[in-house]
Protein backbone atom coordinates (compact mmCIF):
# COMPACT_ATOMS: atom_id res chain seq x y z
CA UNK A 1 0.00 0.00 0.00
CA UNK A 2 1.11 3.57 -0.59
CA UNK A 3 2.89 5.68 1.98
CA UNK A 4 2.67 9.44 2.46
CA UNK A 5 -0.34 11.75 2.67
CA UNK A 6 -3.74 10.33 1.86
CA UNK A 7 -5.36 11.53 -1.37
CA UNK A 8 -8.27 13.93 -1.16
CA UNK A 9 -9.43 13.46 -4.76
CA UNK A 10 -9.84 10.68 -7.28
CA UNK A 11 -7.23 10.42 -10.03
CA UNK A 12 -8.53 11.44 -13.50
CA UNK A 13 -9.08 7.88 -14.75
CA UNK A 14 -10.74 7.21 -18.10
CA UNK A 15 -14.01 5.97 -16.57
CA UNK A 16 -14.54 9.42 -15.03
CA UNK A 17 -14.36 11.01 -18.47
CA UNK A 18 -17.19 8.91 -19.89
CA UNK A 19 -19.55 11.50 -21.39
CA UNK A 20 -22.72 9.46 -20.85
CA UNK A 21 -21.83 8.94 -17.19
CA UNK A 22 -21.11 12.64 -16.72
CA UNK A 23 -24.37 13.52 -18.45
CA UNK A 24 -26.22 11.19 -16.09
CA UNK A 25 -24.65 12.90 -13.09
CA UNK A 26 -25.56 16.31 -14.51
CA UNK A 27 -29.20 15.27 -14.87
CA UNK A 28 -29.28 14.42 -11.17
CA UNK A 29 -27.08 17.33 -10.03
CA UNK A 30 -27.27 20.22 -12.53
CA UNK A 31 -25.08 22.51 -10.41
CA UNK A 32 -22.35 19.88 -10.26
CA UNK A 33 -21.53 20.73 -6.66
CA UNK A 34 -21.52 17.15 -5.36
CA UNK A 35 -24.27 17.69 -2.81
CA UNK A 36 -26.95 15.83 -4.73
CA UNK A 37 -24.96 13.04 -6.40
CA UNK A 38 -21.71 11.22 -5.58
CA UNK A 39 -19.88 8.10 -6.70
CA UNK A 40 -19.72 5.56 -3.88
CA UNK A 41 -18.25 2.23 -2.93
CA UNK A 42 -16.26 -0.03 -5.22
CA UNK A 43 -15.63 2.46 -8.02
CA UNK A 44 -14.11 4.96 -5.57
CA UNK A 45 -12.14 2.29 -3.73
CA UNK A 46 -10.72 0.61 -6.85
CA UNK A 47 -9.92 3.90 -8.56
CA UNK A 48 -7.89 5.00 -5.55
CA UNK A 49 -5.95 1.73 -5.67
CA UNK A 50 -5.23 2.11 -9.39
CA UNK A 51 -7.38 -0.91 -10.28
CA UNK A 52 -9.75 -1.11 -13.23
CA UNK A 53 -13.20 0.21 -12.39
CA UNK A 54 -15.92 -2.11 -13.65
CA UNK A 55 -19.17 -1.26 -11.90
CA UNK A 56 -20.12 2.32 -11.01
CA UNK A 57 -22.58 3.00 -8.21
CA UNK A 58 -24.07 6.41 -7.53
CA UNK A 59 -25.67 7.72 -4.34
CA UNK A 60 -28.17 10.56 -4.46
CA UNK A 61 -30.41 12.61 -2.21
CA UNK A 62 -33.31 12.27 -4.67
CA UNK A 63 -36.08 9.70 -4.02
CA UNK A 64 -36.18 6.89 -6.61
CA UNK A 65 -39.35 8.21 -8.28
CA UNK A 66 -37.64 11.57 -8.80
CA UNK A 67 -34.57 9.81 -10.20
CA UNK A 68 -36.72 7.95 -12.73
CA UNK A 69 -38.58 11.13 -13.67
CA UNK A 70 -35.36 13.04 -14.34
CA UNK A 71 -33.85 10.20 -16.34
CA UNK A 72 -37.00 9.84 -18.43
CA UNK A 73 -37.01 13.55 -19.23
CA UNK A 74 -33.37 13.31 -20.30
CA UNK A 75 -34.08 10.28 -22.50
CA UNK A 76 -32.01 7.94 -20.34
CA UNK A 77 -33.48 4.47 -20.00
CA UNK A 78 -33.90 3.25 -16.42
CA UNK A 79 -35.12 0.11 -14.65
CA UNK A 80 -36.59 0.09 -11.10
CA UNK A 81 -34.38 -2.80 -10.01
CA UNK A 82 -34.85 -2.27 -6.27
CA UNK A 83 -37.14 0.68 -5.94
CA UNK A 84 -38.43 -0.33 -2.50
CA UNK A 85 -34.84 -0.02 -1.29
CA UNK A 86 -34.21 3.12 -3.32
CA UNK A 87 -32.30 1.62 -6.24
CA UNK A 88 -32.84 2.54 -9.88
CA UNK A 89 -30.56 1.26 -12.63
CA UNK A 90 -29.66 3.55 -15.52
CA UNK A 91 -28.78 1.77 -18.75
CA UNK A 92 -25.79 3.41 -20.45
CA UNK A 93 -23.57 2.24 -23.31
CA UNK A 94 -20.77 1.60 -20.81
CA UNK A 95 -23.08 -0.70 -18.86
CA UNK A 96 -25.66 -0.42 -16.08
CA UNK A 97 -25.18 2.19 -13.36
CA UNK A 98 -26.99 1.69 -10.05
CA UNK A 99 -28.38 4.88 -8.49
CA UNK A 100 -29.46 4.53 -4.87
CA UNK A 101 -31.17 7.08 -2.67
CA UNK A 102 -29.46 7.85 0.64
CA UNK A 103 -30.88 5.51 3.29
CA UNK A 104 -30.98 4.59 6.92
CA UNK A 105 -31.97 1.23 8.33
CA UNK A 106 -35.29 1.03 10.15
CA UNK A 107 -35.03 -2.67 11.00
CA UNK A 108 -32.95 -5.69 10.00
CA UNK A 109 -33.15 -9.43 10.61
CA UNK A 110 -29.71 -10.49 9.41
CA UNK A 111 -30.95 -11.30 5.91
CA UNK A 112 -32.83 -8.22 4.72
CA UNK A 113 -33.39 -4.68 5.88
CA UNK A 114 -36.28 -2.26 6.00
CA UNK A 115 -34.99 1.16 5.06
CA UNK A 116 -36.13 4.76 5.09
CA UNK A 117 -34.86 7.32 2.61
CA UNK A 118 -32.66 10.07 4.03
CA UNK A 119 -30.72 13.13 2.96
CA UNK A 120 -27.73 12.83 5.29
CA UNK A 121 -24.54 11.53 3.67
CA UNK A 122 -22.94 10.44 6.93
CA UNK A 123 -26.08 8.55 7.93
CA UNK A 124 -26.00 6.71 4.62
CA UNK A 125 -22.33 5.88 5.11
CA UNK A 126 -22.99 4.55 8.60
CA UNK A 127 -25.21 1.74 7.30
CA UNK A 128 -22.53 0.36 4.97
CA UNK A 129 -20.32 -2.58 5.86
CA UNK A 130 -16.63 -1.60 5.78
CA UNK A 131 -14.93 1.75 6.06
CA UNK A 132 -13.23 1.30 2.66
CA UNK A 133 -16.66 0.86 1.06
CA UNK A 134 -18.07 4.04 2.59
CA UNK A 135 -15.99 6.43 0.49
CA UNK A 136 -17.85 8.95 -1.67
CA UNK A 137 -16.47 11.13 -4.47
CA UNK A 138 -17.95 14.11 -6.27
CA UNK A 139 -18.33 13.38 -10.00
CA UNK A 140 -16.98 16.71 -11.29
CA UNK A 141 -14.14 17.51 -8.89
CA UNK A 142 -13.38 13.99 -7.69
CA UNK A 143 -13.25 15.31 -4.11
CA UNK A 144 -13.47 12.47 -1.61
CA UNK A 145 -15.76 12.38 1.39
CA UNK A 146 -14.59 9.98 4.09
CA UNK A 147 -16.71 9.75 7.24
CA UNK A 148 -15.17 6.78 9.04
CA UNK A 149 -11.46 6.63 8.23
CA UNK A 150 -11.87 4.49 5.14
CA UNK A 151 -8.97 6.11 3.27
CA UNK A 152 -6.48 5.27 5.98
CA UNK A 153 -7.84 1.72 6.26
CA UNK A 154 -7.74 1.22 2.49
CA UNK A 155 -4.11 2.21 2.16
CA UNK A 156 -3.13 0.30 5.31
CA UNK A 157 -4.82 -2.88 4.06
CA UNK A 158 -7.14 -2.95 7.05
CA UNK A 159 -10.63 -4.35 6.54
CA UNK A 160 -12.68 -2.75 9.30
CA UNK A 161 -16.39 -2.74 9.98
CA UNK A 162 -18.04 0.64 10.48
CA UNK A 163 -18.78 1.05 14.16
CA UNK A 164 -19.56 -2.06 16.23
CA UNK A 165 -18.65 -5.10 14.10
CA UNK A 166 -21.19 -7.32 15.85
CA UNK A 167 -23.96 -4.83 15.12
CA UNK A 168 -22.94 -4.68 11.46
CA UNK A 169 -23.01 -8.48 11.24
CA UNK A 170 -26.41 -8.64 12.95
CA UNK A 171 -27.72 -6.39 10.17
CA UNK A 172 -26.56 -8.84 7.48
CA UNK A 173 -24.95 -12.16 8.36
CA UNK A 174 -23.38 -12.38 4.90
CA UNK A 175 -20.97 -9.68 6.02
CA UNK A 176 -18.98 -12.41 7.75
CA UNK A 177 -18.07 -13.96 4.41
CA UNK A 178 -17.68 -10.54 2.80
CA UNK A 179 -15.17 -9.67 5.53
CA UNK A 180 -12.95 -12.59 4.51
CA UNK A 181 -13.39 -11.86 0.81
CA UNK A 182 -12.28 -8.27 1.29
CA UNK A 183 -9.47 -9.46 3.51
CA UNK A 184 -8.30 -11.78 0.73
CA UNK A 185 -8.45 -9.03 -1.86
CA UNK A 186 -7.35 -5.91 0.00
CA UNK A 187 -6.32 -6.68 3.53
CA UNK A 188 -3.66 -8.02 5.82
CA UNK A 189 -4.69 -11.07 7.87
CA UNK A 190 -5.03 -10.10 11.53
CA UNK A 191 -6.27 -12.78 13.92
CA UNK A 192 -6.11 -10.29 16.76
CA UNK A 193 -8.57 -7.75 15.40
CA UNK A 194 -11.97 -7.06 16.91
CA UNK A 195 -13.49 -7.51 13.46
CA UNK A 196 -12.13 -11.06 13.14
CA UNK A 197 -13.27 -11.86 16.69
CA UNK A 198 -16.79 -10.68 15.84
CA UNK A 199 -16.87 -12.93 12.75
CA UNK A 200 -15.78 -15.92 14.81
CA UNK A 201 -18.37 -15.18 17.48
CA UNK A 202 -21.16 -14.70 14.95
CA UNK A 203 -20.28 -17.59 12.61
CA UNK A 204 -23.34 -19.69 13.65
CA UNK A 205 -25.60 -16.97 12.25
CA UNK A 206 -24.49 -17.96 8.74
CA UNK A 207 -26.95 -20.83 9.00
CA UNK A 208 -29.79 -18.32 8.59
CA UNK A 209 -28.62 -17.33 5.10
CA UNK A 210 -29.78 -18.87 1.85
CA UNK A 211 -27.30 -21.38 0.50
CA UNK A 212 -27.21 -19.51 -2.81
CA UNK A 213 -25.90 -16.35 -1.12
CA UNK A 214 -23.28 -18.37 0.74
CA UNK A 215 -22.11 -20.07 -2.46
CA UNK A 216 -21.95 -16.81 -4.40
CA UNK A 217 -19.86 -15.08 -1.75
CA UNK A 218 -17.55 -18.06 -1.25
CA UNK A 219 -16.86 -18.37 -4.98
CA UNK A 220 -16.01 -14.66 -5.13
CA UNK A 221 -13.63 -15.08 -2.20
CA UNK A 222 -11.91 -18.03 -3.84
CA UNK A 223 -11.49 -16.11 -7.11
CA UNK A 224 -9.21 -13.51 -5.49
CA UNK A 225 -5.52 -13.73 -6.34
CA UNK A 226 -4.57 -15.55 -3.12
CA UNK A 227 -7.40 -16.53 -0.79
CA UNK A 228 -5.32 -18.96 1.27
CA UNK A 229 -4.45 -16.66 4.24
CA UNK A 230 -8.14 -15.76 4.56
CA UNK A 231 -9.14 -19.43 4.31
CA UNK A 232 -6.69 -20.31 7.08
CA UNK A 233 -8.21 -17.63 9.31
CA UNK A 234 -11.68 -18.98 8.52
CA UNK A 235 -10.67 -22.52 9.38
CA UNK A 236 -8.88 -21.50 12.56
CA UNK A 237 -11.94 -19.53 13.66
CA UNK A 238 -14.47 -22.23 12.83
CA UNK A 239 -16.23 -20.05 10.24
CA UNK A 240 -16.98 -22.99 7.94
CA UNK A 241 -18.21 -25.31 10.69
CA UNK A 242 -21.89 -24.23 10.75
CA UNK A 243 -22.36 -24.33 6.97
CA UNK A 244 -19.62 -26.53 5.45
CA UNK A 245 -18.26 -28.78 8.22
CA UNK A 246 -16.58 -31.04 5.63
CA UNK A 247 -13.94 -28.39 4.82
CA UNK A 248 -10.69 -28.76 6.76
CA UNK A 249 -7.07 -27.64 6.74
CA UNK A 250 -6.24 -30.11 3.97
CA UNK A 251 -8.65 -28.19 1.75
CA UNK A 252 -6.70 -24.96 2.22
CA UNK A 253 -3.50 -26.86 1.40
CA UNK A 254 -5.07 -28.15 -1.82
CA UNK A 255 -6.09 -24.63 -2.81
CA UNK A 256 -2.52 -23.43 -2.20
CA UNK A 257 -1.16 -26.24 -4.37
CA UNK A 258 -3.72 -25.44 -7.06
CA UNK A 259 -2.66 -21.78 -7.14
CA UNK A 260 0.92 -22.89 -7.80
CA UNK A 261 -0.19 -25.11 -10.66
CA UNK A 262 -2.46 -22.38 -12.05
CA UNK A 263 0.59 -20.16 -12.36
CA UNK A 264 2.56 -22.92 -14.11
CA UNK A 265 -0.35 -23.41 -16.53
CA UNK A 266 -0.86 -19.64 -17.05
CA UNK A 267 -4.48 -20.00 -15.85
CA UNK A 268 -6.51 -17.15 -14.41
CA UNK A 269 -8.00 -17.60 -10.92
CA UNK A 270 -11.11 -19.74 -11.15
CA UNK A 271 -13.42 -19.62 -8.14
CA UNK A 272 -15.25 -22.85 -8.95
CA UNK A 273 -12.07 -24.81 -9.59
CA UNK A 274 -10.64 -23.59 -6.29
CA UNK A 275 -13.92 -24.56 -4.62
CA UNK A 276 -13.41 -28.08 -6.01
CA UNK A 277 -9.92 -28.11 -4.49
CA UNK A 278 -11.33 -26.94 -1.16
CA UNK A 279 -13.84 -29.80 -1.05
CA UNK A 280 -12.98 -33.33 0.12
CA UNK A 281 -11.62 -35.17 -2.97
CA UNK A 282 -14.58 -37.56 -3.06
CA UNK A 283 -17.04 -37.09 -5.92
CA UNK A 284 -20.07 -38.27 -3.93
CA UNK A 285 -19.32 -36.07 -0.91
CA UNK A 286 -18.53 -33.10 -3.14
CA UNK A 287 -21.80 -33.50 -5.01
CA UNK A 288 -23.78 -33.54 -1.77
CA UNK A 289 -22.11 -30.29 -0.76
CA UNK A 290 -22.78 -28.77 -4.19
CA UNK A 291 -26.44 -29.80 -3.94
CA UNK A 292 -26.66 -28.28 -0.45
CA UNK A 293 -25.33 -24.98 -1.83
CA UNK A 294 -27.74 -25.27 -4.77
CA UNK A 295 -25.02 -24.94 -7.38
CA UNK A 296 -26.11 -25.18 -11.00
CA UNK A 297 -26.23 -28.50 -12.83
CA UNK A 298 -23.37 -27.25 -14.99
CA UNK A 299 -21.23 -26.59 -11.92
CA UNK A 300 -22.11 -29.96 -10.40
CA UNK A 301 -21.20 -31.70 -13.66
CA UNK A 302 -17.82 -29.98 -13.67
CA UNK A 303 -17.23 -31.09 -10.07
CA UNK A 304 -18.17 -34.68 -10.94
CA UNK A 305 -15.78 -34.76 -13.90
CA UNK A 306 -12.93 -33.18 -11.95
CA UNK A 307 -13.22 -35.65 -9.07
CA UNK A 308 -14.25 -38.71 -11.09
CA UNK A 309 -12.44 -42.01 -11.64
CA UNK A 310 -8.90 -41.85 -13.09
CA UNK A 311 -8.45 -41.93 -16.87
CA UNK A 312 -5.31 -43.45 -18.35
CA UNK A 313 -3.39 -41.94 -21.22
CA UNK A 314 -1.73 -38.76 -22.36
CA UNK A 315 -3.19 -35.26 -22.35
CA UNK A 316 -5.08 -35.69 -25.63
CA UNK A 317 -6.67 -38.93 -24.53
CA UNK A 318 -7.64 -37.29 -21.26
CA UNK A 319 -9.22 -34.38 -23.13
CA UNK A 320 -11.05 -36.74 -25.45
CA UNK A 321 -12.61 -38.64 -22.56
CA UNK A 322 -13.35 -35.69 -20.28
CA UNK A 323 -13.46 -32.67 -22.59
CA UNK A 324 -10.76 -30.01 -22.60
CA UNK A 325 -12.16 -28.26 -19.53
CA UNK A 326 -12.33 -31.50 -17.55
CA UNK A 327 -8.80 -32.47 -18.55
CA UNK A 328 -7.38 -29.07 -17.62
CA UNK A 329 -9.21 -29.20 -14.30
CA UNK A 330 -7.69 -32.56 -13.43
CA UNK A 331 -4.21 -31.39 -14.38
CA UNK A 332 -4.60 -28.19 -12.34
CA UNK A 333 -5.89 -30.17 -9.36
CA UNK A 334 -2.90 -32.53 -9.55
CA UNK A 335 -5.16 -35.50 -10.32
CA UNK A 336 -3.60 -36.27 -13.73
CA UNK A 337 -0.36 -35.69 -15.62
CA UNK A 338 1.58 -32.47 -14.91
CA UNK A 339 1.13 -28.73 -15.58
CA UNK A 340 3.40 -28.94 -18.63
CA UNK A 341 0.92 -31.26 -20.33
CA UNK A 342 -1.75 -28.54 -20.30
CA UNK A 343 -0.15 -26.72 -23.23
CA UNK A 344 -0.75 -29.75 -25.47
CA UNK A 345 -4.53 -29.44 -25.20
CA UNK A 346 -5.07 -25.76 -24.39
CA UNK A 347 -5.92 -24.95 -28.02
CA UNK A 348 -6.51 -28.50 -29.24
CA UNK A 349 -9.88 -29.12 -30.86
CA UNK A 350 -11.12 -32.45 -29.54
CA UNK A 351 -11.84 -34.62 -32.62
CA UNK A 352 -14.83 -36.85 -33.24
CA UNK A 353 -14.56 -40.42 -34.46
CA UNK A 354 -14.67 -39.98 -38.27
CA UNK A 355 -16.46 -43.29 -38.80
CA UNK A 356 -20.16 -43.97 -38.28
CA UNK A 357 -22.32 -47.01 -37.79
CA UNK A 358 -23.40 -46.63 -41.42
CA UNK A 359 -19.78 -47.11 -42.50
CA UNK A 360 -19.67 -50.43 -40.65
CA UNK A 361 -22.98 -51.57 -42.16
CA UNK A 362 -21.61 -50.70 -45.60
CA UNK A 363 -18.78 -53.14 -44.85
CA UNK A 364 -21.05 -56.07 -44.19
CA UNK A 365 -22.47 -55.72 -40.68
CA UNK A 366 -26.19 -56.12 -40.11
CA UNK A 367 -27.86 -53.21 -38.33
CA UNK A 368 -28.27 -54.00 -34.64
CA UNK A 369 -26.36 -54.18 -31.35
CA UNK A 370 -23.23 -55.59 -33.02
CA UNK A 371 -22.75 -52.28 -34.84
CA UNK A 372 -22.67 -50.30 -31.60
CA UNK A 373 -20.35 -52.88 -30.02
CA UNK A 374 -17.86 -52.78 -32.87
CA UNK A 375 -18.08 -49.01 -33.09
CA UNK A 376 -16.93 -48.82 -29.46
CA UNK A 377 -14.04 -51.18 -30.22
CA UNK A 378 -13.12 -49.11 -33.26
CA UNK A 379 -13.16 -45.95 -31.15
CA UNK A 380 -10.74 -47.52 -28.68
CA UNK A 381 -8.34 -48.47 -31.48
CA UNK A 382 -8.67 -45.03 -33.06
CA UNK A 383 -7.85 -43.28 -29.77
CA UNK A 384 -4.90 -45.63 -29.16
CA UNK A 385 -3.62 -44.85 -32.66
CA UNK A 386 -3.57 -41.12 -31.88
CA UNK A 387 -6.81 -39.96 -33.54
CA UNK A 388 -5.87 -40.57 -37.21
CA UNK A 389 -7.88 -39.11 -40.11
CA UNK A 390 -10.92 -40.71 -41.74
CA UNK A 391 -8.93 -42.68 -44.30
CA UNK A 392 -6.83 -44.31 -41.60
CA UNK A 393 -9.89 -44.82 -39.39
CA UNK A 394 -11.67 -46.60 -42.25
CA UNK A 395 -8.69 -48.94 -42.64
CA UNK A 396 -9.04 -49.80 -38.97
CA UNK A 397 -12.75 -50.38 -39.58
CA UNK A 398 -12.01 -52.66 -42.56
CA UNK A 399 -9.77 -54.86 -40.45
CA UNK A 400 -12.13 -54.87 -37.46
CA UNK A 401 -15.18 -55.84 -39.55
CA UNK A 402 -13.25 -58.49 -41.47
CA UNK A 403 -12.03 -60.09 -38.22
CA UNK A 404 -15.53 -60.01 -36.78
CA UNK A 405 -17.10 -61.57 -39.90
CA UNK A 406 -14.52 -64.37 -39.91
CA UNK A 407 -15.10 -65.12 -36.24
CA UNK A 408 -18.89 -65.10 -36.64
CA UNK A 409 -18.73 -67.47 -39.62
CA UNK A 410 -16.60 -69.93 -37.63
CA UNK A 411 -19.13 -69.76 -34.78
Amino acid sequence: MTAGPLPDRLPPDAWRQDQALLALCTVLDPAGEGEQVRFVGGAVRDCLLGEAVKDVDIATVHPPQEVMRRLAEAGIRSVPTGIAHGTVTAILDRGPVEITTLRRDVSTDGRRATVAFADDWREDAARRDFTMNALYAEPVTGRIHDYFGGLADLFAGQVRFIGDPRARIDEDHLRILRYFRFLARFGVADAGSADYAACVDKAPTLMALSRERIADELLKLLATSDPVPALVLMLNGGIFRPILPEIDDAGADRVAALITREAAMAQMPDGLLRFIALLPPDAAVADRIAARLKLSNKARSRIAIALGAPVDGDAQRLAYRLGTRGALDRIALGRALSPGDAAVIADWEVPRLPVSGGDLIARGLVAGPDVARLLRSLEQQWVAAGFPDRAAALRLADQLVADWLRSSQKA
